[in-house]
């Protein structure tokens, strides 16, 4: 039985009962509503009484077609787009037997046309839902889960690599968080404050719970940190619940496998710099530091693999960009693993 600690990112979307028998996520109600209230189509003050009309019938029942009268309606151009686009969302998580099919077919399909908030916004559904699971919910593994929809401002200090939350630190810098003071300070070059962020550790960790959506805690992402642990578990979970399939996944030092059969980055950056490392590139001193994690990870079962892989390890690594951000794209796992049935 899932424990009754704090609820848990309340805004992601998850409801545990809209699953089906196989604890895949189905596209009920409460979502549908989570999505019709998005900023992107909910009413502001400038919003025509037809706009207003639209958006609370949605809300009354988000299954409802839309007519193409009525979204031209609509007097605002911006909110007859922002209404397509989420119609179009809404279409084709209904279209899908579960949410998982919905978030793989939005890559498999060629093109990527899914704006990447909507993306986000279904990795950290999804995660969720894995998470939720667990008897004993790991505050550790919740904050690392983050990195699936969240971008992590990079802090490289005495060796060690720290993550924040990028939009958290966005609205620090901006002076916003202290409101019109901090906004006036900021446009004046003058800096507000300094605002430590706390550092999430293995002896504080219980504290996420009552703040996991201030996205406001500061992990370790180094080798033997209880994050980098907590993230890998996490991926492991994310394989198996998408492909029933057994993994370990544990943080490498270094790759010391001269000739290895595969390799996955877990963003854009990772895989250019690992897609080098394969060819035998020597990467200069600034592109090295880029590299903030590798991995190792194992198939339980090698028959599940491609016979070319099989018994071989898949390593992954984590990367930031020039700008020091780092984006973990979890599709890459799934879209890349060498299993036989995929290949």
């Amino acid at each position: 039985m899932v424990d009754s600690a704090p609820e848990r990112w309340p805004h992601s979307g998850f409801d545990p009962a809209a699953r089906d028998g196989d604890g895949q996520l189905l596209a009920g109600d409460h979502l549908l509503r989570m999505w019709w209230r998005r900023p992107e189509v909910a009413p502001v003050d400038e919003s025509c009484d037809a706009e207003r009309a639209l958006h609370a019938a949605l809300i009354a029942e988000p299954r409802r077609a839309v007519p193409a009268s009525e979204l031209a309606a609509l007097q605002d151009p911006d909110a007859r787009d922002n209404y397509a686009v989420v119609l179009a969302m809404r279409e084709r998580l209904l279209a899908a037997p579960t949410i998982e099919a919905a978030y793989l077919d939005i890559f498999r399909e060629g093109n990527v046309s899914v704006p990447p908030v909507f993306i986000d916004q279904l990795a950290h559904l999804i995660v969720h839902g894995i998470l939720h699971d667990s008897d004993k919910p790991d505050p550790m593994e919740w904050r690392a889960a983050e990195l699936f929809s969240r971008a992590q401002k990079v802090s490289l200090q005495e060796g060690g690599v720290m993550l924040a939350d990028t939009a958290t630190v966005e609205l620090h810098a901006s002076g916003s968080v202290y409101g019109e003071l901090g906004r006036m300070l900021a446009e004046a070059q003058v800096p507000a404050r300094k605002v430590e962020l706390d550092v999430l550790d293995r002896d504080n960790a219980q504290a996420y719970w009552g703040r996991s959506e201030r996205h406001d805690t500061v992990i370790r992402f180094a080798s033997g940190s209880a994050a980098l642990a907590a993230f890998s578990r996490v991926l492991a979970r994310w394989v198996r619940h998408f492909f029933g399939v057994e993994v370990t996944v544990m943080p490498l030092s270094a790759i010391e496998d001269r000739q290895w059969a595969w390799h996955i980055g877990l963003d854009a950056q990772a895989t250019l710099l690992l897609n080098d490392l394969y060819r035998g590139v020597e990467l200069e001193p600034v592109r090295q530091r880029r590299i903030l994690s590798l991995f190792r990870l194992d198939f339980a079962d090698p028959s599940v693999v491609r016979p070319d892989v099989a018994g071989r390890p898949v390593y992954l690594a984590a990367a930031m960009s020039e700008a020091g951000i780092l984006k973990v794209k979890p599709q890459n796992l799934l879209l890349n693993l060498p299993l036989a049935s995929i290949s």
